[in-house]
């Protein structure tokens, strides 16, 4: 299966594909339950060593480093990064939806996905070996909702129900630059706005998410929307920008970002070069590490990422490029 799906690929530019319908998971199971293909992309590392950003009064100088893991030590800090999708989507589990709905561009996770959802912040909380302290999600409702399950799970304090919940632990923000694709490849051109203007009550979506948690002070990324009908290699190239930017802006700190599956899969090639990813199932996540240097003036070095996704616990698939192109 695996096979012949690549072999329908273009290694040269291979487009997203959104026909799925997984299996709901349990609820006693605890682990992320993936199935699906999902799309297929290529993209090259735009982040390269010596970029300088400042943020935070402190300059962030991406150099050489080793990507160890570990936590703050030695006036240093092992930074990660998580890139994760939301989850199983309301119209691929009822087709009829999008009749009667008003934004049928935007649906809401179907119950199957709220349970996934809070499986992986559970995974997150128990099982990574380090603290989630901020959580940047897509303004779409989808990955809002994903967002406000898995930082319940992060925010409790057992398996319990009746566990207490301290909301203290993390911090969320609606980022504009993590927001699905806007192109007829996501969405279907007869689904979109009329006047092509993709519109967001941020205040009812913070709403939305566990009391305590959403972080006003944050001054996003992107202060507006991309345009409707950006290209795929420009919405690939601005989940790059966001992902490095929010990273260098919060240099002290391991970071979720809950977005779509092609900000997943653009993580995935931009910090491993030359592969293809092909497959991003519902919640999969990519992980990233890069060491953080502090100097005594305030000055802050970052290593360069390295990608330490385990495909099999984190569901994504991909390949190496040239694999592709020689027909394999």
């Amino acid at each position: 299966m695996k096979n012949s799906i690549i072999s329908q690929l273009s290694p040269r530019f291979p487009l997203p594909f959104c026909c799925q319908f997984p299996t709901a998971p349990s609820k006693t199971n605890l682990l992320p339950f993936f199935l699906t293909p999902q799309f297929t992309l290529t993209t090259k590392p735009h982040f390269g060593r010596e970029k300088m950003s400042s943020f935070h009064g402190a300059a962030v100088v991406a150099g050489a480093g080793d990507g160890s893991s570990g936590g703050v030590s030695g006036g240093g800090f092992d930074q990660n990064v998580l890139v994760m999708r939301h989850g199983d989507r309301m119209d691929n589990f009822d087709p009829k939806w999008v009749t009667t709905a008003e934004r049928p561009w935007d649906p809401p996770l179907f119950y199957a996905g709220k349970i996934r959802a809070y499986n992986v912040g559970t995974e997150f909380r128990t099982r990574i070996g380090f603290p989630i302290h901020r959580v940047f999600v897509s303004p779409f409702l989808r990955c809002i909702q994903t967002a406000s399950e898995v930082v319940s799970a992060l925010c409790s304090g057992g398996s319990d129900a009746s566990s207490s919940f301290d909301p203290s632990k993390v911090k969320v923000s609606i980022e504009y630059g993590l927001c699905e694709m806007l192109c007829r490849e996501a969405i279907r051109p007869e689904y979109a706005p009329k006047d092509g203007v993709f519109h967001f009550n941020i205040s009812e979506l913070e709403a939305m998410l566990p009391a305590g948690t959403v972080d006003h002070t944050v001054e996003r990324i992107y202060q507006e929307m991309p345009r409707w009908q950006e290209t795929v290699f420009g919405s690939r190239s601005r989940y790059e920008h966001v992902i490095q930017a929010l990273a260098d802006k919060y240099p002290k700190e391991n970071l979720l970002l809950v977005t779509h599956g092609e900000g997943v899969g653009t993580s995935v090639s931009t910090f491993k070069k030359d592969v293809t990813v092909y497959e991003v199932n519902y919640c999969a996540y990519s992980h990233a590490r890069r060491r953080i240097t502090f100097g005594e003036n305030g000055s802050v070095t970052a290593g360069s990422f390295q990608l330490v996704t385990d495909p099999h616990i984190t569901g994504i698939e991909y390949t190496p490029s040239n694999s592709l192109a020689d027909g394999v």
